[in-house]
């Protein structure tokens, strides 16, 4: 008989819950955890500076949360994709990390509310500096931008949202559902069944008469499309052909990190937003010139020539040449001459120009703009007319943009540099993939134009801040906001950081390595 082991299994032994332990919130905190770093950035920010309230109080009166406290626990939430006040509320009272960041504090979901409300445009400031700071600190070049969009969602149902169409579509439904109880009223037998037919269409005129208030609003806007919660709100295309009620978000990204480095918001599509943004962002980051790489969406003549005057050399996609028919000669057959200021047909005849300015525009569809038309006599005898235009009566004529000479300088661009034009998709698609997919930003909790700023740049800032520390590692970053601390000399020229990014005189505990 062979002898046998039998071995036993053991389980990883539990603590008792009832053990008393001598520990403290430091020891429970990784020393690479985020919320570190987010304790270093927001207690070198001189707070008041960029208007925070309470940052010194009086000795009377109740006292309030530091700022500190609750932009601390706001960058925690939106790195981590806790963005509801009652959340983070949660999150103050029973994450170990977050009570280590707040030293114990638990701030109500009310208070932490009303400091978002509060403090956009602080929220748009303190992401604008620091994007400064890590131009000052090297990390970002600002001479080659890539500027995309991202469609997100607002506090405004689709229903709330109206057009003249869609004001028009609800008022025939209303006339009609009216007459069809007008129809009944006539044939109707007993005074209670006629009484409920005439408050139905009571009810109806009510609803009638809102929908023309709305009308009347929507008028006297001048706008294309009005929302009732959200008043800045549009409703814009998501994805797909998916319409829902949002803002369109406008962000630049600098080519040598990838680092974000300015946001703003626009209509419903892109095509007046390449100017502004390309503008503001050279001025944020007091570069002489700069390169703006976009996509065929941002490609407007009066928009290229905002940025040429500007010294800022625009790579957008050009778009195609419309044309109403594919069996004639396409606009691109025909060959300007700049010095004669005449186009040369592929017949070899001249179009020639009367030097009259029109002026086109589309009801506010598109940006209106001049033109001037080239036009031949010859063109209404000639054997070829039939492969060069459809018109019965008058010949070919070319309508010239007065933008045409910037529009096609910025296409031999792209042309000719077709590698440097693909960095757009590599530098501006990551940072909305991260924050959309992995952070859940879809959709913003505020209402307002100012508000979604201050929302998106809280985010934006945890992103840049990511990026650091990925970049430089956790040491790096501390470092780097320690030399933002330091002050020039008297007779440097270099404009001090403090009068752009006021930071408070303390030393910086910087942990180990």
């Amino acid at each position: 008989m062979h002898n046998t082991k039998r071995f036993v299994m053991h389980h990883i032994p539990s603590q008792n819950r009832n053990q008393i332990q001598m520990l403290c919130l430091e020891q429970c905190v990784e020393k690479e955890s985020f919320v570190r770093a987010i304790d270093a950035f927001v207690d070198l920010i001189d707070l008041k500076s960029f208007g925070f309230k309470h940052v010194t109080t009086n000795e009377e009166g109740r006292p309030p949360y530091h700022p500190a406290t609750l932009l601390k626990l706001y960058l925690y939430g939106y790195r981590y994709g806790i963005r509801s006040s009652r959340k983070l509320e949660y999150q103050s009272k029973y994450n170990l990390e977050v009570k280590w960041l707040l030293c114990g504090q638990t701030p109500s979901n009310r208070t932490i509310d009303y400091f978002r409300k509060e403090y956009a445009e602080a929220f748009t400031n303190v992401f604008r500096k620091f994007v400064f700071l890590l131009k000052e600190m090297g990390l970002v070049e600002g001479k080659t931008i890539a500027v995309d969009s991202f469609k997100i969602r607002a506090q405004n149902s689709l229903k709330n949202n109206f057009n003249i169409a869609k004001i028009k579509r609800h008022k025939e439904y209303i006339d009609n559902r009216i007459a069809e109880f007008k129809r009944d009223l006539d044939e109707a037998q007993n005074q209670e069944e006629k009484a409920e037919l005439r408050q139905k269409i009571e009810t109806q005129k009510k609803r009638k008469a809102k929908y023309e208030s709305i009308e009347t609003q929507l008028i006297e806007s001048e706008q294309e499309q009005i929302s009732l919660t959200d008043s800045d709100s549009r409703a814009v295309i998501l994805h797909r052909n998916i319409v829902q009620v949002g803002y369109t978000i406008q962000a630049a990204v600098d080519a040598k990190k990838k680092l974000i480095t300015n946001l703003d918001t626009a209509q419903v599509n892109d095509t007046r937003a390449l100017a502004p943004i390309a503008l503001n962002t050279k001025a944020l980051l007091q570069v002489e010139q700069m390169d703006i790489l976009a996509d065929k969406g941002y490609h407007t003549g009066d928009q290229l020539k905002q940025c040429a005057d500007a010294n800022i050399q625009t790579f957008v996609s050009p778009k195609d040449s419309s044309s109403s028919y594919d069996d004639i000669f396409p606009i691109s057959r025909f060959i300007y001459n700049p010095d004669s200021d005449l186009y040369t047909c592929p017949a070899g005849q001249q179009l020639r120009t009367n030097n009259i300015w029109y002026k086109h525009s589309n009801k506010g569809r598109s940006p209106a703009f001049r033109f001037k038309r080239y036009v031949t006599p010859n063109c209404k005898d000639f054997p070829m007319r039939s492969r060069c235009t459809k018109g019965k009566q008058n010949g070919r004529a070319i309508d010239r943009s007065e933008y045409a000479d910037v529009i096609a300088q910025n296409a031999a661009r792209v042309n000719k540099s077709p590698d440097y034009y693909r960095l757009r998709q590599q530098l501006a698609e990551h940072p909305w993939g991260t924050m959309k997919r992995q952070w859940g930003f879809d959709h913003v909790l505020v209402r307002g134009k100012k508000q979604v700023l201050g929302e998106v740049s809280l985010i934006f800032t945890c992103y840049n801040m990511i990026r650091c520390i990925n970049i430089l590692g956790q040491q790096g970053f501390y470092e780097i906001l320690a030399k933002a601390r330091k002050q020039p000399k008297k007779d440097s020229k270099q404009p001090y950081l403090g009068k752009i990014m006021p930071f408070y005189d303390k030393n910086i505990l910087i942990p180990a390595a």
